[in-house]
């Protein structure tokens, strides 16, 4: 990569990890479903006008928007309101690509080689080390809940391995479209109509630049930037970069939040980060016979790639989306391919 691409890419990934202090900066203006109704609605107008029509089904688009708009956000704003701390979340939420692995074992068929195995045992084992702290110094619910959204955003991995979406930032827009109106719904009947008024009727300039940043900075730019590099790069060489967004999430929140890290939560991280790099970067899955049957194509917890030539020039129906793009264990499709044989493209850790 060249120098400026290195920098973009490091750019990308602390633009994701400094937005969890956003989150919290945010979270001390809006109820949090309100907050992540906003967001989405912010990153969609005007983006939606500009990117063009869905290169997808529509199924895919709500789908992915009710799973990871509704859900994944949605837990993960309310659990980082209920006392979650910043830094911590932006380490656990990374467990999502042990959940994406299971959910691709069990619904497309995808058997994780033996390295990957070992990969998810270490990052749970983080996890456990993490628990363990926040147990000791917060609410272990909103621990769960954070979890819980993990979980969530791997189901949306395997929704978006599906759907093949041949432009990110295309898709990542218009699935911003979806939660708007069910977040709304759920903020007035969980936090009531007063609460959301109170809290847009003082907005102030701290509360639009929350809410800007995580709309605009974390979702706009950061998945147009990473799409970006993805179509000029291997995504063997980007992917490495989004393991820097827990550092830059954990140091910003000690920085600007005073979030202490303990020993036990550098023990943790080392264990989340290294776990995950293995997890998604080594060794090849295998397919069962249903992910045969579904045409799920391979991938998804780190596919067999043979190049993008071998999956394009394959027939519908064979074991391979139709597209011919691959997917990674982040649940990610790959980009047209100007990379090598295994131009696979993780999704971005998306904010």
């Amino acid at each position: 990569m060249r120098p400026s691409h290195v920098l973009l890419a490091v750019l990308v990934a602390a633009v994701w990890g400094v937005n969890f202090v956003v989150i919290e900066i945010g979270l001390g203006h809006f109820p949090p479903l309100l907050f992540s109704a906003l967001r989405f609605l912010a990153a969609a107008i005007p983006a939606v006008f500009l990117v063009g029509r869905p290169k997808v089904a529509w199924k895919w688009i709500v789908g992915v928007g009710l799973v990871l708009g509704v859900a994944k956000f949605g837990l993960l704003f309310v659990g980082m309101d209920a006392g979650m701390p910043a830094g911590l979340s932006s380490l656990v939420l990374q467990i999502q690509a042990v959940f994406t692995a299971l959910f691709a074992f069990l619904l497309l068929g995808e058997r994780p080689a033996c390295v990957r195995l070992v990969g998810m045992t270490v990052a749970l084992a983080g996890i456990g080390v993490a628990a363990v702290d926040e147990g000791a110094s917060g609410p272990l619910g909103a621990f769960a809940l954070v979890v819980a959204a993990a979980a969530c955003w791997g189901v949306s991995n395997v929704l978006t391995r599906r759907a093949a979406p041949a432009d990110a930032l295309n898709f990542m827009v218009w699935v911003s479209t979806v939660p708007v109106l069910p977040l709304l719904a759920l903020s007035l009947l969980l936090e009531g109509p007063s609460r959301d008024l109170e809290a847009l009727g003082a907005l102030d300039l701290s509360g639009a630049g929350a809410l800007l940043y995580v709309a605009w900075g974390a979702t706009v730019f950061g998945f147009g930037a990473w799409g970006w590099l993805l179509r000029r790069h291997p995504a063997s060489t980007v992917a490495p970069f989004s393991l820097l967004v827990p550092v830059f999430g954990m140091s910003s929140a000690a920085l600007f939040l005073g979030e202490p890290v303990s020993p036990l939560r550098w023990c943790a991280a080392a264990l989340l980060v290294g776990g995950v790099a293995l997890a998604s970067f080594g060794g090849r899955d295998r397919r069962t016979g249903r992910g045969e049957e579904s045409g799920a194509g391979t991938g998804g917890t780190g596919s067999e790639a043979k190049g993008p030539g071998d999956a394009a020039n394959r027939p519908a129906g064979r074991g391979r989306l139709p597209t011919g793009r691959e997917i990674t264990s982040t649940g990610a499709p790959t980009g047209p391919g100007t990379g090598p044989a295994d131009g696979r493209q993780p999704v971005p850790p998306s904010r």
